[in-house]
């Protein structure tokens, strides 16, 4: 590998610094995850509690049309009682027009009454039946939150075996290439180095000054140098290998 003597340390760097990315774009998609989770249980427990309520309310109409059945049918028993002591003919028409209005509304709210009963049965079936999807909700859930941990607890884990290294890299690279190196990477989403294959920059796809591409391949090398379309450092690692964690930003024209 043809370099500048520090900048192995630095392409190392990129690498880990690349995976730590990926690993903290992973752990900040698990609180998303979680609360979708939530979510579905929450969605679940509020159609449990429309399907309950609507089963309350058809009790609760069920109820007022049996006290009508009861009423109207206690105004045609008085009626009656009464038919025989009246003692004109007038007013024993009266009341058998009573007794026919009050057997009317007893029929009225006998069909009323048997809606609430078809309705009530149907709004207990979809209680039961929401009941049940709850309990499939939330038996999911559990299993959910269950993996989504122990994914969280792998990537925190990497997370830090990953910091722990770059750490200990850090100790090698000397503070002024490494501010450098972190001013170009902020740029750049990240990639502060481009690996130069075909006499091209890999990142930007622009082509490297031919005095500059053989010095960046040159042993004997000492500098650093730059490509002049997006600015990131240049290395070489040779045609055939490409080094590890170097990304391929395709379409590129310039950074």
């Amino acid at each position: 590998m043809a370099m500048h003597p520090y900048l192995p340390h630095l392409v190392k760097l990129q690498s880990v610094d690349a995976r730590i990315a990926e690993v903290r774009a992973k752990l900040a998609e698990f609180p998303q995850q979680l609360a979708e989770v939530e979510r579905r249980v929450e969605a679940a427990r509020a159609a449990l509690s429309r399907a309950r309520e609507a089963y309350t309310q058809s009790l609760k109409d069920r109820k007022r049309y049996e006290l009508d059945v009861e009423q109207w049918k206690e105004k045609v028993r008085k009626y009656k009682d009464q038919i025989y002591q009246v003692k004109s003919n007038e007013a024993y028409k009266a009341l058998q027009h009573e007794i026919e209005m009050a057997e009317s509304e007893v029929a009225k709210a006998e069909d009323h009454l048997l809606e609430r009963m078809i309705a009530g049965e149907e709004f207990e079936r979809q209680v039961k039946a929401t009941e049940r999807l709850l309990a499939e909700v939330e038996a999911a859930a559990r299993a959910d939150r269950e993996k989504i941990t122990a994914e969280q607890a792998v990537k925190e884990t990497d997370l830090a075996a990953l910091t722990a290294e770059r750490d200990a890299m850090l100790v090698s690279i000397p503070e002024d290439l490494l501010d450098h190196y972190h001013r170009i990477a902020r740029r750049h989403n990240g990639v502060a180095l481009s690996e130069v294959r075909n006499e091209t920059c890999t990142c930007c796809r622009v082509r490297v000054r031919p005095h500059v591409f053989q010095e960046v391949r040159n042993p004997a090398n000492q500098d650093i140098f730059h490509c002049e379309s997006c600015t990131r450092i240049l290395y070489y690692v040779g045609e055939e290998t490409a080094a590890p964690g170097q990304p391929e930003i395709s379409g590129e024209a310039s950074a």
